[in-house]
């Protein structure tokens, strides 16, 4: 079951700032082809989209929900989830293989892992087999980095590289 990442980060690697801020993030110009970035095709193929209840509570930030996929938000503690989004989001929690388990019990098997805990955590059970990471030309110099400590390399191999006229650069990398 494929478990991927399509993430945006500064050339120091970071995903936010300290206190989760993604104002560094460029603004949509308006022209969907010009922001999409290869974002619609990505979707496209996934079930369902992990994450942790952080990256939830952010995305909640946004206004209008942005997801039609199913969203499983990871959290021990319990996850207050609005009338509204009640058909669209399923709280779990657990292992990540015994996540996967669990959404291929529901039929999702391409999955989406975003947030960076929860994709360390994919990565260090070793479940990431694709990493799709746009970089942004901005230094933080310090926030929440994608990576974190692993027990073990995890190796991954180059698929591809684009440069966008927005000045971002996507890199695709595939496990091996």
């Amino acid at each position: 079951m494929p478990a991927q990442v399509f993430i945006a980060t500064s050339l120091d690697g970071f995903i936010a700032r300290p206190d989760g801020g993604l104002d560094w993030l460029p603004q949509p110009s308006g022209d969907a082809a010009e922001d999409d970035h290869g974002y619609s095709a990505f979707i496209a193929g996934i079930d369902a989209i992990v994450m942790g209840r952080s990256t939830y509570e952010m995305v909640l930030t946004f206004g209008d929900w942005p997801f039609e996929k199913p969203v499983v938000v990871l959290s021990s503690r319990g996850v207050t989830i609005a009338p509204a989004l009640a058909e669209k989001i399923v709280q779990m929690s657990g292992e990540p293989a015994e996540i996967m388990a669990a959404c291929a019990t529901r039929g999702w098997h391409n999955l989406y892992i975003d947030g960076g805990v929860t994709i360390q955590r994919f990565l260090r059970a070793g479940l990431i087999q694709r990493l799709i990471i746009t970089r942004v030309p901005v230094v933080l110099g310090s926030g929440l980095p994608l990576f974190g400590a692993l027990e073990r390399d995890a190796r991954f191999a180059h698929a591809r590289t684009q440069s966008y006229p927005t000045g971002l650069v996507q890199s695709e990398y595939r496990a091996l």
